[in-house]
């Protein structure tokens, strides 16, 4: 899905699409506000996003979607660069940008699209073993696999394509993983997704206020406004006496 308010903007990313056997152009909108409501009927890959566009601009169109696709953002504003990979943006395309730069943005998504979808295929049979296996999990990083025990973990973290665990001696395990794969791999019972980019231990779970999420090694992490009264839901079931802040 292209997305500008600028008309020549959008029929050259068509016109670049059309060159690119593997794409398809699914819809082409003028503003952020069209574009949500499609989304709401359809699914795409990725998103092309421009950034200044009335009434939504596409940081904070892109800001709220929840499970969001992949998004290259286009833009005439450099500015902007920092904020968008904070999104985790594929890239930052900055107008007027080439065929080439169009293609070198949409071959890096292409290959984490396919990672991701290898890593969904693989989801399940992750999620049987750990079913099996009790209460570890497996982990691949620094070239061997480790097994940590649920009960270590204290947080994750996203960080793009990978995922930091944050565990209670202190140390943090990075892997190559997407944070909703992973999420599927942990018992739901006792993890619970609090923020897009955050997954808690609820065992470690020390208390809660004002967006914030605070952990019992000191630490806390951002609570997400989609996530917010789920986990107050759960609090208040498990520990009936907590005040709601």
């Amino acid at each position: 899905m292209a997305i500008d308010d600028e008309p020549l903007a959008l029929r050259q990313v068509k016109s670049y699409i059309d060159r690119i056997p593997q794409m398809e152009l699914a819809a082409a909108c003028r503003n952020a506000v069209e574009a949500q409501a499609m989304l709401r009927d359809m699914t795409v890959d990725l998103l092309l996003v421009d950034i200044n566009m009335p009434d939504l601009n596409g940081m904070d169109f892109v800001r709220q979607l929840h499970n969001p696709p992949l998004v290259i953002f286009t833009t005439a504003y450099s500015e902007y660069a920092i904020e968008g990979f904070r999104l985790d943006a594929v890239d930052y395309l900055l107008k007027p940008f080439s065929f080439a730069d169009f293609n070198r943005a949409v071959g890096k998504a292409r290959s984490l699209l396919e990672l991701m979808r290898l890593r969904d295929d693989k989801a399940p049979a992750a999620a049987a073993n750990e079913a099996e296996g009790g209460d570890c999990i497996s982990i691949k990083a620094d070239y061997k696999v480790s097994l940590v025990k649920h009960a270590d973990i204290i947080y994750l973290e996203s960080e793009g394509e990978y995922v930091r665990l944050h565990l209670a001696a202190g140390s943090t395990i990075t892997t190559l993983f997407r944070l909703k794969n992973m999420e599927s791999s942990l018992p739901a019972g006792r993890f619970m997704r609090v923020h897009r980019s955050y997954i808690v231990n609820l065992s470690h779970v020390s208390g809660y206020a004002r967006g914030r999420v605070y952990l019992d090694n000191g630490e806390y992490v951002p609570l997400g406004e989609n996530y917010r009264d789920t986990f107050r839901e759960y609090i208040e079931r498990m520990h009936p006496a907590a005040q709601q802040l």
